[in-house]
């Protein structure tokens, strides 16, 4: 299967090597055919410590590095 890969911004980098990451999403409701908005946070290893709050970033899939540490940075979306 492969690797789920997302973009999104950068909400919060205070705690050490992690970043949380705010993915928005939209997709039409099957019956009343509305587009909705959908936004989910994940976070993400970021070993360097090098994104701050506001950049857009990309993120994969990866192995857990923690309880709820389950993606790493990619790359700088900018």
């Amino acid at each position: 299967m492969p690797k789920k890969i997302l973009t999104g911004v950068v909400v919060s980098d205070k705690p050490n090597k992690t970043i949380t990451v705010l993915i928005e999403r939209k997709y039409s409701h099957p019956v009343l055919k509305k587009v909705i908005k959908v936004r989910k946070k994940y976070n993400a290893h970021d070993e360097d410590n090098k994104y701050k709050t506001g950049d857009k970033v990309t993120i994969i899939e990866s192995k857990p590095f923690s309880k709820n540490k389950k993606f790493q940075v990619m790359e700088n979306s900018n």
